[in-house]
């Protein structure tokens, strides 16, 4: 009997990289809401749908395929404000459907706070991965607290300043994913993301 050796099977990861849709998913609506925040425009429709559809479902998509791909990172930083966007339509939408009253503002605080905390311990993760991502994650954190403070206090400048604040932080995020994007659509660094050097 000849004896046979297997040959190594080599797996080959054909799963599509998420994180243009979940950063685009966030940036875009974290810009939209902060419109409002500065005072640009009114709480509407198009915000709460972007919350439910865009920031909430597409990143909690993009975070399944980040579990996938084996990324905790990914998994938990998409799926977390994914869902932080379902909740805060939630918060929005179920008072007026009368059916629990709405937040009070030490309510919201501490909601805000709770998503500080989460996002500022996030932030440690970015520490190995790139400039870019530490800048999304630096930024807002300071906009929950900034956001937690203005509520606890009912200081309504401290709103408006956060709110231009929250647009610099999801565009950050929106360059992110398009970096992302065609830096591996075009094979070589198109915008820079300023990976670290472990």
């Amino acid at each position: 009997m000849i004896p046979t050796v297997q040959a190594p099977v080599t797996v080959k990861d054909n799963i599509a990289n998420p994180a243009p849709l979940g950063l685009c998913a966030f940036g875009m609506t974290t810009v939209l809401l902060n419109f409002k925040n500065a005072g640009f425009i009114e709480i509407n429709s198009m915000i709460l749908a972007m919350g439910i559809f865009y920031g909430g479902l597409a990143q909690v998509i993009a975070g399944i395929i980040e579990a996938k791909k084996n990324n905790t990172f990914g998994l938990t930083a998409f799926t977390s404000y994914g869902f932080f966007w379902l909740s805060l339509v939630g918060l929005i939408v179920i008072p007026s459907l009368g059916w629990m009253p709405k937040p009070s503002e030490a309510g919201m605080s501490a909601y805000l706070g709770m998503w500080g905390l989460f996002t500022f311990l996030m932030f440690f993760g970015t520490l190995k991965l790139n400039r870019a991502l530490q800048f999304v994650f630096g930024s807002l954190t300071i906009l929950f607290l900034l956001l937690a403070i203005s509520d606890g206090t009912g200081n309504k400048g401290l709103g408006q300043i956060a709110g231009y604040e929250g647009i610099i932080c999801g565009a950050s995020a929106i360059y992110t994913g398009m970096a992302n994007l065609l830096n591996e659509v075009y094979g070589k660094t198109v915008l820079p993301i300023g990976p670290v050097q472990s």
